[in-house]
């Protein structure tokens, strides 16, 4: 009946809504029961569910053999690490691929079994499930004992296909690659230029005594080429200049040009080149969020145009009012964003509304979170409304700002005193007086600031909360002090009593001082500035941390599989043991039996010579291999996601920046960006043209007109 299909329409515009708000596509299953699965699928409930499952999958790398959450990686003195029972952690591993599988079954079905075969994605989900369960028995069947788990290496996927930005993002990288590969390609002939330049000088004489950067560094071209490589990262600079610059000086001529050709040219072009092409890509991403949200919009018009009471027009179609305040009643969205769409359909004095204002209405959406703080409290009493202009004063946070760099100072000072001086011989009372003294003036601080602001403006500040937080921590870590340790005075320096002792818990308070000394960032425009840059980076962007994540993770697991065991512990082994035993080449002896090699053992490790030689040594026996493991990482995650995170950053700072000069700074407002608004000003509207002929390709949905 009638009522039924407008029950059906209504339900079809909360959910179109809900996709335009969530940038989702619209083409699913439209009909009632599928709207039902469709919406239970994507509640708060659901998805808690199933990102808790993709983080108890990823975490399981850490109990399973060979991972260990010892204290020490140290493997001459941890303890052996608790190794699960065969089963524990398969059966968890089952209850996920279990969620996963309910997971890619309900997209599949509301998607419609004709889009499935368009979206690579979930047919790559639902092979990634058959590999993972395939290896998964498999390693039942070999009680545990298998040396190579494939699944491990796959656990990302469920990571990255849970998440459309982070598809997006792989998407624009991977557009990207063409652009980075010209550069990428530039690098690698100088590298091979410089490589054969550097065998040609560094090449073998007759006087061994001077053949040390041969010997080393470049004795044959895979270990020139790897020298070089890694002097593009600078990690061995400038040791692998030393033996050259010894013999003669004018070598170091070859390294200044490697290095500022390399580093300081190319290095620097790629994050040109990757800045400009990946903004491009990200910003085609961005549009089509955009088309997605318009589409939407559009979407909820139409099957709100069809409802049987509104009143047919020839000319065009239109929504009622009452009809849409009664699907807003339904829709999961911002409060802020419902209550304004309904306060502009309040204010509004027709009772239809045409395609145009329908629209128009949703581009709450589009704009910047305001935040406002709430008033200041209003005193009758004279008396307070002076104190409430003197402690509510900017000077006043000031004052506080100037007491916190001197507790600072006062620190610093104590703490250079007492550096050489022995535990038994250190007096803690006048740093104890010193904290207590402060502390004191922290907390009649924040009680004047409450009473001048009022308690929900004061905790309406991030950085009243920051502050607050920190003052009520140190004066529960001074009162627990007093009261275990008694109050300062002249020798000061009770025994241990209970978990911390004296000395701890100043040191415990002093810390949090010096972190509280962080207050100071919103005073400074500049530093306040670039620190909000980082903060909108770590909350709007987790997609491109979801990624880093990935490549983490992904690396990790293959780094344990292919290097597990490579170092072991050899406890007194004399180093002539070891050159009998493993048949060192005259060139590694000569490289072991430098003094600097040894030093830097005895300084770096701080045990055993041996233990730092082996090390060496296994480096030396496994690179030919793990070269390509530690090229392939270097040039991922340093060259080109580091890239990638630095383009991003340049692009909300070059962003917040033009704001802030175009906009004056209000103290009552804070505005809160999203990644689609910091594109918002430069992305086109989709035409009438274009929403029409997209809704009548829907699979699901039949339009009147």
């Amino acid at each position: 009946g009638s009522g039924a299909d407008n029950d059906l329409y209504i339900n079809q515009a909360i959910v179109f809504i809900e996709d335009a708000i969530q940038y989702r596509s619209i083409n699913h299953r439209v009909d009632s029961q599928s709207l039902w699965l469709y919406r239970w699928y994507y509640s708060k409930t659901c998805q808690w569910i199933l990102s808790l499952t993709i983080t108890v999958i990823l975490a399981l790398a850490f109990i399973e053999e060979p991972s260990s959450l010892t204290v020490t990686s140290d493997v001459r003195y941890r303890l052996p690490a608790w190794n699960p029972p065969c089963g524990l952690t398969e059966s968890i591993e089952l209850l996920c691929f279990l969620v996963f599988v309910v997971d890619v079954a309900v997209k599949s079905y509301l998607i419609g079994w004709k889009e499935f075969w368009k979206n690579k994605w979930l047919m790559a989900y639902i092979l990634t499930l058959i590999v993972s369960l395939t290896d998964w028995i498999v390693s039942l069947s070999f009680f545990c004992k298998e040396s190579v788990r494939i699944r491990r290496i796959l656990r990302p996927f469920f990571l990255l296909q849970n998440s459309s930005m982070m598809k997006k993002t792989l998407k624009s990288i991977n557009s990207t690659l063409p652009e980075m590969a010209s550069v990428l390609l530039l690098l690698a002939v100088h590298l091979c230029l410089f490589t054969m330049f550097a065998m040609l000088l560094f090449a073998r004489t007759k006087d061994n005594q001077q053949d040390k950067e041969w010997v080393v560094y470049f004795r044959n071209l895979p270990d020139s080429l790897t020298s070089l490589l890694v002097l593009l990262t600078t990690a061995n600079n400038p040791d692998v200049m030393i033996p050259a610059y010894s013999k003669n000086r004018a070598y170091s001529i070859f390294f200044i040009l490697f290095t500022v050709l390399g580093n300081l040219f190319l290095m620097n072009l790629l994050t040109a080149i990757i800045y400009n092409q990946f903004r491009g890509y990200l910003l085609k991403s961005v549009q089509s969020s955009l088309f997605r949200r318009r589409l939407g919009i559009r979407a909820a018009f139409e099957v709100l145009s069809s409802l049987k009471e509104t009143p047919a027009s020839a000319q065009q179609s239109c929504v009622s009012v009452g009809a849409l305040l009664q699907v807003l009643q339904r829709v999961e969205m911002d409060s802020r964003c419902k209550q304004a769409i309904m306060r502009s359909l309040k204010m509004c004095s027709c009772d239809q509304l045409s395609a145009a204002q329908f629209q128009k209405l949703f581009e709450e959406l589009d704009k910047d979170a305001i935040k406002q703080h709430p008033p200041s409290p209003e005193y009758q009493s004279h008396f307070m409304q002076k104190m409430q202009f003197t402690f509510g004063h900017p000077y006043f946070g000031y004052l506080g700002n100037v007491v916190a760099l001197a507790n600072i100072i006062s620190i610093c000072v104590v703490l250079v005193i007492d550096a050489d001086k022995q535990p038994s011989e250190r007096d803690d009372f006048f740093l104890g007086a010193i904290n207590c003294f402060f502390i004191l003036y922290y907390l009649l601080e924040m009680l004047l600031k409450i009473l001048a602001m009022g308690l929900k403006r004061y905790l309406s500040y991030p950085s009243n909360r920051f502050d607050g937080l920190l003052t009520v921590i140190l004066l529960i870590l001074e009162i627990a002090t007093f009261a275990v340790y008694g109050f300062p005075h002249p020798g000061w320096r009770p025994e241990l009593m209970g978990l911390l002792s004296l000395w701890d818990m100043v040191r415990l308070v002093n810390m949090f001082i010096v972190f509280r000394f962080l207050r100071i960032i919103p005073n400074m425009k500049f530093m306040a500035l670039v620190v909000t840059t980082l903060l909108d980076l770590v909350k709007n962007l987790r997609a491109f941390a979801g990624i880093l994540v990935v490549v983490f993770y992904a690396f990790a697991i293959t780094g344990i599989m292919l290097f597990k065991g490579a170092v072991v512990p050899l406890g007194n082994t004399s180093f002539n043991f070891l050159i009998q035993t493993f048949s060192i080449k005259k060139v590694v002896v000569l490289y072991f039996k430098e003094k600097k090699v040894i030093s830097w053992c005895s300084a770096h490790f701080q045990a055993e010579v041996i233990y730092c030689l082996l090390y060496i040594l296994s480096v030396h026996l496994i690179c030919r291999w793990a070269k390509i493991y530690f090229v392939a990482w270097w040039l991922i995650s340093s060259v080109i996601w580091v890239n990638l995170f630095v383009a991003l950053l340049l692009e909300n700072f070059i962003h917040k920046w033009d704001r802030r000069c175009h906009r004056e700074s209000l103290s009552d407002i804070e505005y809160q960006r999203t990644v689609e608004l910091m594109f918002r000003d430069v992305l086109e509207e989709p035409t009438e043209e274009e929403l029409m002929e997209k809704l009548h390709q829907h699979p699901h949905l039949q339009l009147c007109r």
